[in-house]
């Protein structure tokens, strides 16, 4: 089951991070086809956000077909999102697994490793850059 957290000075909204974090777990297989989600009533006691936001971020995720609520039942997912690289025996996961005791054994703080992170990931994931019309096609 899926434990929400809610930033409430993130400047997202709740319903939103709630509806993110699903995403993420459905990436990470973490939740998987069938799985139950937990009530509005039991987000709303853990988390302290209005039951009725966790409905609308139920919905959102109803509208993109990624759960599906049975009337007396609950909220049940419908479809992963994760890629087979995500996986929990994935081999990627296993080595980034590795990676993290690595950064820990070396003294890094988990800011350090996000930090880290987040940079080499900008850097992977730089969008090309534009070529101007003008310019000679690269040989």
């Amino acid at each position: 089951m899926v434990v929400f957290r809610i930033e409430r000075r993130s400047g997202v909204p709740a319903y939103l991070q709630i509806v993110r974090q699903v995403e993420q777990a459905l990436r990470m297989g973490a939740l998987a086809a069938g799985d139950r989600l937990p009530t509005a009533a039991q987000v709303a006691a853990d988390t302290k956000v209005n039951p009725n936001t966790t409905l609308k971020a139920y919905r959102e995720l109803e509208r993109s077909g990624l759960v599906e609520v049975r009337q007396g039942a609950g909220t049940f997912i419908t479809r992963t999102l994760a890629a087979p690289e995500s996986e929990p025996e994935s081999p990627l996961r296993a080595r980034l697994a590795d990676w993290l005791r690595e950064a820990a054994a070396t003294g890094l703080t988990e800011r350090e490793v996000t930090a880290l992170f987040d940079a080499v990931r900008a850097q992977m994931y730089a969008p090309a850059p534009m070529r101007s019309p003008d310019a000679p096609a690269a040989p």
